[in-house]
Formats: structure tokens, C-alpha cells, sequence
């Protein structure tokens, strides 16, 4: 009985699924950035959303990911921390926070095809 309980065991840790970890992928896609009438509101991990930090929404990353976000039209590169969920629109991968749209240099377009890197 007790091989049994053993081989059941050691069936189940070889057959769980892994998570994907930060440092483990990319992904390419439009970057978008938050409207300023989100200062002060409350993300999704409970913090205040300040638009003069360098945070981001995504869809599925754990909160607290670091991410590096490179602007394609451009090389422009800034680091960003994952406090929030989103974005919500198909084809938009990223919601940064204008400090680092700036420094990406996409506030006049709005958008931007970028390469985020966890």
C-alpha cells in the first residue's frame, strides 16, 4: 500500500503543470498608456495609481513583475513593476503610465508597438 501511495505521488508532482516565471518570456504587441483622470484611483493590487511612477497593467502577469518595455519603432527601453490588470482592448498587450510613455517617446501617438521582456 505504502509503494502505491508512493508511485501516486510521485505521478502527481511529475504531471503539474508549470507556471510561467518572470524571466521566462516575451511577448510583442501594442503598448497603450493610462488617461490622467486615472490618477489617485485605486489599481488592481489595491495601490493608488499615480501616473508619475513607472507601473503597468497586464492581463496576466503576477503583480510586482518587473518588465522591460521596448518601444520598435524607436529602441527606446524603460523598465516598468506590473500593479494593475489590463488592458482591455484586443491587440494591446501593455497599459503604461505616462512617465514611462514619455520616456518611450509615444505620447503623441498614443499607441505603440512594442516588445515587453519578463
Amino acid at each position: 500500500m505504502r509503494n502505491i501511495v508512493l508511485i501516486l505521488l510521485i505521478f502527481l508532482a511529475c504531471s503539474c503543470h508549470r507556471k510561467a516565471y518572470p524571466g521566462s518570456g516575451s511577448e510583442t504587441g501594442l503598448a497603450s498608456y493610462y488617461s490622467e483622470s486615472y490618477n489617485g484611483k485605486t489599481t488592481a493590487n489595491g495601490e493608488i495609481f499615480r501616473s508619475s511612477e513607472m507601473t503597468a497593467a497586464h492581463k496576466k502577469l503576477p503583480f510586482g513583475t518587473k518588465v522591460k518595455v521596448t518601444n520598435l519603432s524607436n529602441g527606446k527601453t524603460v523598465k516598468v513593476r506590473v500593479n494593475d490588470r489590463g488592458p482591455f482592448v484586443q491587440g494591446r498587450i501593455i497599459d503604461l503610465t505616462r512617465k514611462a510613455a514619455k520616456k518611450l517617446d509615444m505620447l503623441a501617438a498614443g499607441i505603440a508597438k512594442v516588445k515587453i521582456s519578463y
